[in-house]
């Protein structure tokens, strides 16, 4: 599903309108996932808090650098599979936070990564739908 969001709150007093638009085409699924990574001069351990199909956000306590392409491993709660992504380039930093996009995962990653974020997501559209 791909969508872009905008938001909008008045402000109060002005008679203005906030508007912020997300951009992000895929949904994120909040985790808590351990991933390894590494980069031509580096390799670091930390933790996967945000996962897309097009990408993630880590956290951890080594230094990045926007516009560096690293490999990473990201390690599923079924011990049986990680998600190996053969590129990525982190688009953005944060003290301790970077953003990875996925440019080149094998084949076998897509679908597993398809698999674990479409079954989190039926689960969140009937929570969402009870709710209403």
């Amino acid at each position: 599903m791909s969508t872009a969001c905008i938001d909008s709150e008045s402000t109060e007093g002005l008679g203005m309108t906030d508007t912020t638009v997300n951009w992000r085409i895929h949904r994120r699924l909040p985790v808590a996932y351990p991933v390894i990574f590494g980069g031509a001069p580096f390799v670091g351990e930390g933790i996967v808090s945000n996962l897309s199909l097009s990408g993630c956000s880590v956290t951890c306590e080594r230094t990045v650098l926007t516009g560096s392409y690293v490999k990473l491993s990201v390690l599923l709660p079924d011990p049986t599979s990680s998600l190996f992504i053969e590129l990525g380039k982190i688009r953005w930093v944060h003290k301790n936070t970077f953003g990875v996009e996925f440019i080149r995962l094998p084949a076998i990653t897509r679908h597993r990564l398809d698999r674990v974020v479409s079954e989190q997501f039926p689960l969140d559209m009937n929570l969402t739908l009870a709710s209403v």
